[in-house]
C-alpha cells in the first residue's frame, strides 16, 4: 500500500497554552489505511491489526512532526516507569520524557488517560499513558518528578478518556485510590447498574494527583472515548479496537 494514498490521519490538537515550540497532537480513528475493527488510523502493533496497515499509519504518523527525529514506542505495563532517554527497542514504561529536540515522545491509548505535560519555557515535555491502575501506582507523580522542575511551571492538557458516564469499576478501583487519599472519593459515584460498584471519574482523579504535587496549570479533560465515534475505545468494542497515539515534542 503506498504512502501517496490520501490517508493523512485526521488529529486533534491540545487546546492549551503550551509555548509555540512545544508541538503535540493525538490521532483520531477518522481517516487512514487500517480496516474493519481497527477502521481506520491504528499505529499499535499489538492488537492484531494487519501489519502493513500499521507500519503505513506510522509512517504517515511520523510525516506530521516534520522531520527525521524518531518516535519513542513504549511497551506499555500499565505501570509508574518513565523513559527518559531514547531507546528503539520499545523499552518498559508508561511514560517518557524528553528535554531536547532529538526524539517525539508517544504513548497509545484507548480509553485510558493521556496526559501531555510541557514546561512553560518550552524546555521539557513529557507524556504519560494513565488509566485507573498507572494513576494508583503513580505514574502522574513520577512523571513530574523524572522532569525535575517547580511544578508549578508545568503546563498539562487531558486528552481523550472515558468518561465517568461510562467507566463503571469495582470496589477494589475505589480501594486502591480511597484507601491512599480519601478526598478521591469524590471522583466516585455510586453505579446505577451494580450493587456495590462505581462510576470512576478519570479526569478527577488525575487532577487530584496533580494538584496534590503543585500542578495547577491543567487544560483538557472533556472528551469520552466510549462515547464519541472518532475514538478508539476498548470497553465500548469489547477489546477489539485499534489504539489513538497521544505525541508530543520540541519543534
Amino acid at each position: 500500500m503506498s504512502d501517496a494514498i490520501d490517508l493523512k490521519p485526521t488529529l486533534l490538537l491540545p487546546d492549551w497554552p503550551a509555548p509555540a515550540n512545544v508541538r503535540a497532537f493525538v490521532t483520531t480513528r477518522e481517516t487512514g489505511p487500517s480496516q474493519d475493527d481497527f477502521a481506520a488510523f491504528n499505529p499499535a502493533t499489538h492488537v492484531g491489526d494487519n501489519a502493513d496497515h500499521v507500519a503505513l499509519c506510522r509512517r504517515l504518523l511520523h510525516k506530521e512532526i516534520g522531520d527525521d527525529r524518531p518516535l519513542l514506542w513504549l511497551n506499555q505495563t500499565h505501570g509508574a516507569r518513565v523513559q527518559q532517554a531514547y531507546q528503539d527497542d520499545m523499552p518498559e514504561a508508561d511514560a517518557s520524557v524528553a528535554n531536547n529536540n532529538d526524539y517525539a515522545c508517544v504513548v497509545l491509548t484507548a480509553d485510558c488517560l493521556p496526559v501531555l505535560f510541557c514546561h512553560r519555557q518550552g524546555t521539557q515535555v513529557a507524556v504519560a499513558h494513565a488509566g485507573w491502575r498507572g494513576l494508583a501506582g503513580g505514574v502522574l507523580e513520577a512523571t513530574v518528578a523524572a522532569m525535575n522542575c517547580d511544578p508549578d511551571e508545568l503546563l498539562v492538557w487531558l486528552g481523550p478518556a472515558i468518561s465517568n458516564a461510562q467507566f463503571e469499576v469495582g470496589p477494589e478501583v475505589y480501594g486502591a485510590f480511597v484507601a491512599v487519599h480519601p478526598e478521591a472519593v469524590d471522583a466516585f459515584d455510586h453505579s446505577p447498574y451494580r450493587l456495590g460498584h462505581y462510576m470512576a471519574d478519570l479526569y478527577r482523579l488525575a487532577r487530584f494527583r496533580l494538584e496534590a504535587l503543585g500542578v495547577h496549570h491543567i487544560s483538557g479533560g472533556h472528551f469520552c472515548t466510549a462515547c464519541e465515534s472518532r475514538f478508539y475505545s476498548h470497553r465500548r468494542d469489547n477489546g477489539n479496537t485499534g489504539r489513538m497515539a497521544s505525541v508530543i515534542w520540541i519543534n
